[in-house]
């Protein structure tokens, strides 16, 4: 079975499998094995720090596969998008806030417009600006999302239908090719992954991180903005972060606007990380954590992914 989607053709990658664009840790390493296995590889350019893109873009962009960054549209300027093309992606992914001051931009430097959206609302808001991908993201997903938003199973079908005839990947609680698979079923062009990407021998994440989502259970996420104030990140609190558990969020939840107007709170959490109480980064997780209970090489996972897909389609279909 030839898993074929408007995705694939669009992007001259063999599966419909995208790696999200993680902060920091979808490096170029990453991203670069997503693509050799024949995925799509998004760098996780977050705020566009120029260090790290001038680090990792030469990584991917050796490789001669097609790839792409992502940058969280609430925390960039017109430079960083800017800085960004100039490496020649062949897509830009945009997520978390208002992508109009940029979609022109990156149309005119020849790169494909990839939107994330998290209402309908935002859905048709990346139609008109002629997005040429959007991904619907449910709230399984792990890190930043709405905080409002709806689960990936009536989300993407909604947005499908609405944006049609532009594709759609589904990104939330994906992490094994039943996923992919269930994705495709619902009219999704492919699914953009993260979680899963996190445990892989490829992935920039401190070894306690990994082990953390390896023995994670998706029980034990939680989606807060608590572990955001206490580390004084500038996130909006419109998107709070689906982590596994935290002492933090233990002590703090439902006092969120309590902790943000106490500063001695604040520092006590800086303090509890420098002593090592706290992990230095909360771990971001999806609900689909349970899935994950190896670490390969991220070139190995996709067409594992893949095969997974095939099979689960194959065996829908003989039911």
């Amino acid at each position: 079975m030839a898993l074929s989607t408007a995705f694939t053709k669009m992007f001259g990658v063999r599966y419909p499998i995208a790696l999200a664009p993680m902060g920091g840790s979808a490096g170029g390493a990453l991203a670069a094995a997503v693509s050799r296995g024949g995925g799509f590889g998004f760098l996780g350019g977050a705020f566009g720090d120029p260090e790290w893109l001038a680090r990792e873009v030469p990584i991917v962009a050796g490789t001669d596969s097609p790839w792409g960054v992502g940058f969280l549209t609430w925390g960039i300027d017109v430079a960083v998008v800017e800085r960004a093309l100039e490496y020649g992606p062949r897509a830009v992914m945009l997520s978390f806030g208002d992508p109009s001051p940029y979609a022109e931009r990156v149309r005119r430097a020849g790169a494909l417009l990839i939107l994330q959206v998290t209402d309908l609302e935002e859905a048709e808001q990346a139609v008109d600006l002629g997005a040429d991908v959007i991904v619907a993201q449910g709230t399984e997903s792990g890190g930043h999302g709405a905080r409002n938003g709806r689960s990936t199973l009536p989300f993407v079908p909604a947005v499908v239908d609405l944006v049609d005839p532009v594709p759609v990947l589904a990104a939330g609680g994906i992490a094994d090719g039943r996923g992919v698979a269930a994705a495709l079923v619902l009219g999704a062009a492919g699914a953009l992954i993260g979680t899963r990407f996190q445990a892989t021998t490829e992935a920039l994440v401190a070894p306690s991180i990994t082990k953390a989502i390896l023995e994670g259970r998706g029980r034990d996420t939680e989606r807060s903005t608590v572990l955001d104030i206490a580390r004084g990140s500038r996130w909006p609190a419109k998107y709070p972060a689906r982590t596994l558990g935290h002492p933090y969020l233990d002590q703090w939840r439902g006092r969120e606007a309590e902790l943000a107007a106490d500063p001695q709170a604040r520092q006590n959490y800086q303090d509890d990380v420098a002593r090592g109480t706290v992990p230095p980064l909360p771990v971001w997780a999806g609900e689909a954590v349970d899935l994950i209970t190896d670490l390969p090489s991220a070139a190995e996972l996709v067409p594992t992914l893949a095969a997974q897909t095939e099979e689960a389609l194959t065996r829908a279909g003989r039911r």
